[in-house]
């Protein structure tokens, strides 16, 4: 079930003072009012979204003029976090007011399990992306189905995926010209337009379908814990990963394959422990700018959220977690809030673009 949101919670992720939204709610009769309860106002999930829409008009985006940007959270290792981010910020995006596709591409289904979908009972492979990287189907409209989050819709993954490794290689030995790393970039092209954040967790590979990932991305995410293992797999991943895509691209008449914002994002950060210190450092010398300024710390939160089937936004406060709950929640809404204003940067840059050209 969705979670219910206070005047507190609403105040506080549009930088209001509660104050402020008790008169806005005044002024606006037309707005939900939420459902008091107890001594405090509780709004749904959907009335919350209603609310973030409209203390924010300036922040839709133009459909005449913008599509969806298109994030893949990738990296080389499992338990980085990484699905807890690509999920965590699904949400946090349609929480204000942004239309998210989360698309599953792990075989594992974790990402569709969090979204309240079994892989095992509920999805079969003509559920995933497999009839697209077969060639079955040419876009991904077939496999979208709504989730019990409000703006957040899903492609969900299933086991079968491992297949993914065997299909794609074999239609580029039958077909000729066969692009296997555009794939998804062009199955995505028919919902472009339908959504304003399109979002995909990876497997912890550098497979067939994370290429397709990468490709298909107009940015990327990339959850690095700052020690030692983790962090020279990361270096491993984007060596991988650049000579992959020079490769692709000298195959693809030259044409340059450009991103609008990478990010590493230091996840389950112990700053108690030493070495996570000395190795920020190794990553901050490395990554520089790509560093987002957010850390998201380890705490037993995300594996209570997740054992539960959800994220932080699920989780409901209680007294003898609210200190690491608060903690965990803060450095995730400031990673949306980042990742919001990149997304924002992007349209904006589109838009100038768009103006420039009719000038």
């Amino acid at each position: 079930r969705a979670p219910t949101f206070s005047a507190t919670d609403i105040a506080k992720i549009n930088h209001i003072t509660k104050a402020n939204f008790h008169y806005a709610i005044k002024k606006n009769p037309e707005l939900p009012k939420g459902a008091l309860k107890g001594n405090r106002l509780e709004f749904t999930l959907e009335e919350t979204i209603q609310w973030n829409v409209a203390l924010n008009p300036d922040k839709r985006r133009d459909p005449t003029i913008n599509c969806a940007v298109t994030i893949a959270v990738a990296t080389f290792k499992g338990g980085v976090t990484k699905t807890t981010t690509s999920v965590t910020l699904a949400q946090g995006l349609s929480l204000r007011g942004y239309k998210c596709l989360l698309i599953d591409l792990d075989p594992q289904g974790s990402a569709t399990s969090l979204c309240g979908v079994l892989p095992d009972i509920e999805v079969d492979e003509g559920l995933t992306v497999l009839p697209l990287y077969m060639g079955q189907e040419t876009s991904i409209d077939y496999a979208i189905r709504p989730t019990y989050w409000s703006g957040l819709d899903l492609v969900p993954a299933s086991n079968e995926l491992h297949n993914s490794e065997f299909l794609i290689p074999s239609r580029q030995m039958r077909e000729q010209n066969f692009e296997f790393w555009a794939l998804l970039d062009k199955g995505l092209d028919s919902v472009r337009d339908a959504y304003d954040v399109i979002l995909i967790d990876t497997p912890p590979s550098l497979s067939y379908t994370t290429v397709n990932a990468i490709m298909a991305a107009d940015g990327m995410i990339m959850p690095l814990p700052p020690s030692p293992l983790d962090f020279a797999s990361s270096s491993q991943f984007w060596s991988l990963c650049n000579d992959l895509i020079r490769t692709i691209t000298s195959r693809n008449n030259g044409t340059e394959k450009k991103f609008n914002f990478i990010n590493v994002l230091l996840s389950k950060v112990n700053n108690r422990i030493g070495v996570s210190s000395n190795v920020r450092d190794w990553i901050m010398r490395s990554y520089g700018s790509k560093v987002m300024s957010v850390e998201i710390p380890l705490t037993s939160i995300a594996d209570t959220a997740s054992a539960a089937f959800g994220t932080v936004y699920d989780i409901q406060q209680s007294d003898s977690i609210a200190k690491a709950l608060k903690r965990a929640k803060d450095a995730y809404e400031e990673m949306v809030e980042q990742i919001e204003r990149q997304v924002l940067g992007v349209w904006e840059g589109v838009k100038q673009k768009s103006e420039g050209s009719k000038k």
